[in-house]
């Protein structure tokens, strides 16, 4: 049994482009970034503690007939130091997108697949370049709405893709889940499980 500890519709839709059947648990973690964390012990940890709190309430009692694998997943944008998580509001939305402006930024995904006695984890890392953005775009953007619950303020599937001449590495990653990463992470992970089992 698999179960997504994210609400994120982008990676429901991703999880279920890759033909697996899974149910949706969010996780309900404090996200807040602590001192000094770099970028990818940061989306590695929440990635873990996402997946980890939704294991420990959906496991049953009798933990040694449970063949549950929790997969959890967080994302961020990285730019001249800075990490960029979901904008706050508008302003902080122009921000973000002030910042990536004309610029190459990393976007980084942690992932943490959770089975009985067993954390499998990873982080895929993929560098995006923005073309240069006026203020105007930038302010019809923000109206759209569509930058408000995204990491970093855009979307790469969205409106925002033509500002996005290349990236380089996994284009699934910057929608918030490298799928091909992820398989080989639960196929790991049900490894370790069918070893677990015997």
């Amino acid at each position: 049994m698999l179960i997504l500890a994210s609400a994120s519709p982008r990676r429901h839709e991703l999880l279920s482009q890759a033909g697996l059947t899974f149910s949706v648990v969010a996780a309900g973690i404090n996200e807040d970034l602590l001192p000094n964390e770099a970028a990818a012990a940061y989306v590695q940890r929440l990635a873990e503690e996402k997946a980890q709190a939704v294991w420990n309430g959906n496991v049953s009692s009798d933990s040694q007939e449970d063949p549950l694998i929790v997969l959890g997943a967080d994302t961020c944008v990285v730019c001249d130091g800075h990490i960029l998580g979901k904008p706050a509001n508008t302003v902080d939305a122009r921000r973000m997108l002030e910042l990536l402006s004309g610029r190459t930024h990393a976007v980084l995904t942690g992932l943490a697949a959770v089975t009985r006695g067993k954390v499998v984890r990873d982080v895929e890392i993929t560098q995006v370049t923005f073309n240069h953005m006026i203020d105007a775009e930038i302010a019809r953007y923000i109206a759209s709405g569509e930058p408000l619950d995204k990491a970093g303020a855009y979307a790469i599937q969205g409106y925002a893709a033509r500002w996005i001449p290349r990236i380089e590495g996994c284009y699934f990653n910057v929608m918030g889940l490298p799928i091909a990463r992820t398989i080989a992470l639960l196929a790991e992970a049900e490894v370790a499980l069918a070893v677990d089992e015997k």
